[in-house]
């Protein structure tokens, strides 16, 4: 069987939550009480945030590529990176890395073919919303993908970077994204929403009040994972 790797730590709350659901995604496939082979590479979000804040994007690139050589080195036979934001620089990270990659963004875009959604929203940090490369994988499949207007972002981004990640998760705070979801809904005609961001499923996953799906991109991410596991 081949063995997972994950980049991990960016941020850690997320890391958590992605063992969690490897563990429990695992054993529903295979009730056997056997679990899955996992690798959890725990790297230094400061240093990445500060790569994609000077948009030292091959400086990113080289930073990641060298933390999935370590995971190869451990043993793993497949990586992927439980954020977001990393994904901004996918492409190139493939194309050094030393073993197959699965990308959260493509993951997420075939979770909104498979449940027929043409115009969905984009959650995320900043980096993420405004990056670009969410919108090319779903306009190369024909989705509209859609940002909440400025002010919301930068809302958004602020609640991210100072609570998310940080393991606090406020009422008030889901509240507000989900009345900035129905904003979207009203004003752009979204027909579904990413939660571009793997600590906003541990804020959102339960959240009530919307007439249009979520997809957990945490979630779908490991399910990919599981899937080409058990292959």
């Amino acid at each position: 069987m081949d063995s997972i790797g994950l980049i991990g730590g960016i941020g850690p709350e997320s890391t958590i939550d992605y063992y969690r659901l490897f563990i429990a995604l695992y054993r529903k496939r295979k009730p056997d009480g056997s679990y899955p082979s996992l690798l959890i590479n725990s790297i230094d979000m400061t240093r990445m945030l500060e790569l994609v804040g000077k948009n030292d994007l091959s400086g990113l690139a080289k930073y990641l590529a060298g933390e999935v050589r370590r995971l190869a080195d451990a043993g793993s036979t497949l990586a992927l990176m439980a954020s977001n934001t990393p994904h901004i620089v996918f492409d190139d990270l493939q194309g050094m890395a030393p073993i197959p990659l699965i990308s959260i963004v493509e993951t997420a875009c075939q979770a909104a073919m498979d449940s027929g959604m043409k115009r969905v929203g984009l959650f995320g940090t900043k980096f993420t919303m405004q990056g670009g490369f969410y919108q090319k994988v779903f306009e190369r499949s024909g989705i509209v993908l859609l940002t909440p207007d400025a002010a919301a972002q930068e809302y958004i981004h602020a609640m991210y970077m100072t609570e998310l990640v940080n393991g606090v998760y406020r009422d008030e705070v889901r509240e507000r994204f989900l009345a900035i979801a129905r904003e979207m809904r009203e004003q752009q005609g979204i027909d579904g929403l990413i939660l571009g961001g793997t600590e906003l499923p541990l804020l959102m996953r339960d959240a009530e009040g919307l007439d249009f799906p979520m997809i957990d991109t945490a979630r779908v991410h490991v399910e990919r994972a599981i899937t080409k596991l058990l292959a």
